[in-house]
């Protein structure tokens, strides 16, 4: 749980909270509610789950009036740098529990409670506001007057949105149910807004609005939303509701009956949930039309091959949930093509992106965990591992991108022009890190699939140990008894990149099977420790080297550059702790000393700047500042799954 308490300082007005709807839509702002991204919306839905997602509401412009005075409940930033009104003077905290929660003081001794939620039941989007238990009189909650202006665009949620003749302000009322529905474009769904307040017409543009995050990162920031009209409500008849929704509308139920019904269901959905880290866990399943899948990440992440792969395992697997790992990994087995899974999960007759040499590894590595937690049926059983034979025989055959087993029995992959790994930035035709050859990560997936499939077809038990054989021989750098981070660069035999990165760690952990232990797995772990490691998770590359980049900023061409050499991630942090303990995992008090160490930062992370979820990067000198996607699936992943491994002992 995450509380923040006044005086609320210039980086905390602008963390982020998430509100998922199950189906790819969510909600999203800041703590401060001035929106700083374009992603930033109170109702955001996936046309076709996941996919297809526009922005309708985009936020609302929302204040009290009491005798005269005006108390704003919300501000707005405007180019090139104005912010109006302000609220942080007035704002008393902010409670991600059990939604998002702020509380504002008024006069005298007035608070006003204003709350958000995403029932997933229904993928409406709950606002309410009211007075604190005991903080007004009856007579002084009648002097308070709450209007809301809904700010409305009706865009791809990509894009920007700006004033143009084409916007349908026309709206739709019942005033018998206090409904009212736009639709600002006819291609999109209807916006219907429920509520126990007063609609008054009155179409306006709110011009200009500047979302910094965009700014940073170097793209288009400025942008119009059109604003139909303004709701009233007494705070005299108690709390002011708001119920949005887009396509068909909901039943005829009252909303205060409706919003009421709503909130008990999401209560009683969320406390059921073993800790917070599951209920933020439980914001990347999402529906699909056929079974589940996970996305990568909010907001602008969809279902990727080998996030998915390595989120499940502490997402899914560590949390319980077997149906939902099942019901994803038997869809993603339907998608091998020459014993390769799409990087990207295909989209609606879209063409599948198989571009990546290791999702299909870690999708044999998820099958693995899931088949040794699960009692699977026998169909299911059988088919997961003709999934896995299928890729196995794919890749030592030979398939795309010249992913083959070479005659050492390591896999060689890669072409130039194509990133085929999990270090897979590219700007125009340059890719950042090409790491053709035999990539040192990849050799630990491939022999660890190879071990896997051995279990139940002894066929692959003499490559698995010709190919482990090879790995210690090929990738033991004789200087420091670490490891190479690619051997046969360029497929140049004997050529060696000899770059401090921490793909190595995946020989020791993060993998069923180490492929190293004794010493040799010592001189990985204290290699990554001492150059890579940091509060927030492993850099990407050792600061001692030329093309290290301490800082994710700038356009995209900067951020991109600096992705992968030096930036930290957090999701790394799994596989490093696994690894630390395997070696020290004798001592006494290892892992009290683990947790205390290498997860205490990210617990507070979580209950600090990420609002309950981590982020996807952060800078990799300090103080280390978050980018990327605020909210990231295999971050959170793993630090369950080895939360769950360090819980006893």
């Amino acid at each position: 749980m995450t509380r923040i308490e006044k005086t609320f300082d210039s980086f905390q007005l602008e963390y982020e909270w998430l509100e998922a709807d199950g189906f790819g839509g969510f909600a999203s702002g800041t703590v401060g509610t001035a929106r700083t991204r374009r992603y930033h919306a109170l109702l955001l839905t996936a046309m076709h789950p996941p996919g297809g997602r526009v922005a309708l509401v985009n936020g609302v412009e929302a204040w009290l009036e009491a005798d005269g005075k005006r108390y704003p409940l919300t501000m707005q930033r405007y180019v090139p740098d104005v912010v109006y009104p302000d609220v942080s003077s007035s704002l008393l905290g902010f409670d991600t529990q059990p939604w998002p929660t702020w509380r504002f003081q008024l006069d005298g001794e007035a608070v006003l409670i204003a709350e958000v939620f995403v029932a997933k039941a229904s993928c409406e989007t709950v606002l309410r506001w009211r007075l604190a238990p005991g903080s007004a009189s009856a007579e002084a909650a009648s002097r308070y007057t709450l209007n809301v202006r809904p700010l409305l665009s009706g865009r791809d949620y990509h894009a920007l949105h700006h004033e143009n003749a084409a916007f349908n302000f026309n709206a739709q009322t019942d005033d018998a149910r206090a409904k009212v529905s736009w639709q600002p474009y006819g291609d999109l769904p209807a916006i219907h807004a429920s509520t126990n307040g007063t609609y008054t017409h009155a179409p306006d543009w709110y011009r200009n609005f500047c979302y910094v995050r965009e700014r940073e990162r170097g793209l288009d920031f400025s942008e119009d939303l059109a604003t139909p009209g303004v709701f009233t409500f007494s705070l005299a008849d108690g709390a002011a509701l708001m119920i949005l929704r887009a396509g068909p509308q909901a039943d005829d139920t009252p909303a205060v009956e409706r919003a009421q019904a709503l909130a008990d269901g999401e209560f009683a959905r969320r406390s059921a949930f073993a800790s917070q880290l599951h209920r933020s866990a439980d914001a990347y399943l999402i529906a699909r039309e056929k079974g589940s899948t996970l996305v990568a990440g909010f907001p602008w992440f969809t279902d990727w091959g080998r996030d998915t792969f390595i989120a499940m395992r502490g997402l899914l697997l560590a949390s319980g949930r077997h149906e939902a790992a099942k019901s994803i990994l038997l869809e993603w087995a339907s998608t091998i093509s020459e014993g390769m899974l799409p990087n990207l999960f295909p989209d609606y007759g879209s063409t599948p992106e198989y571009n990546a040499v290791d999702a299909s590894l870690w999708f044999v590595v998820a099958v693995h965990d899931y088949l040794a937690a699960e009692h699977a049926c026998d169909d299911t059983r059988k088919r997961l591992q003709q999934a896995v034979e299928e890729i196995l025989t794919g890749y030592s055959r030979g398939t795309r991108f010249g992913i083959r087993a070479d005659d050492d029995g390591l896999l060689r992959a890669g072409v130039p022009g194509v990133q085929l790994t999990w270090m897979d930035a590219k700007v125009g035709d340059w890719v950042v890190t090409p790491r053709i050859g035999k990539p040192v990560e990849v050799q630990a997936l491939w022999i660890n699939a190879l071990r896997i499939a051995a279990k139940w077809n002894p066929q692959w038990q003499e490559p698995a140990a010709r190919a482990s054989q090879a790995f210690v021989q090929r990738f033991t750098d004789p200087a420091s008894s670490a490891l190479f981070d690619n051997v046969d660069a360029d497929h140049v035999r004997g050529k060696i990149d000899h770059s401090i990165r921490p793909n190595q760690i995946f020989a020791v952990g993060g993998l069923p099977f180490p492929l190293l232990e004794g010493a040799a797995a010592r001189a990985v772990v204290e290699q990554v420790e001492t150059h890579l490691l940091t509060p927030l998770g492993l850099r990407t590359l050792a600061p001692s080297d030329p093309a290290y980049r301490g800082r994710y900023a700038g356009g995209q061409v900067e951020r991109d550059s600096a992705y992968h050499q030096g930036t930290v991630w957090p999701w790394l942090i799994g596989p490093f702790v696994e690894a630390w303990l395997r070696v020290n995992q004798p001592a006494e008090g290892a892992r009290a000393q683990a947790r205390t160490r290498f997860l205490a930062p990210l617990i507070e992370y979580l209950d600090r700047d990420g609002l309950d979820h981590l982020c996807e990067v952060a800078d990799g000198d300090a103080p280390h500042h978050p980018g990327g996607t605020p909210f990231q699936a295999w971050s959170l992943g793993e630090l369950l799954r080895v939360k769950r491994m360090l819980a006893n002992g």
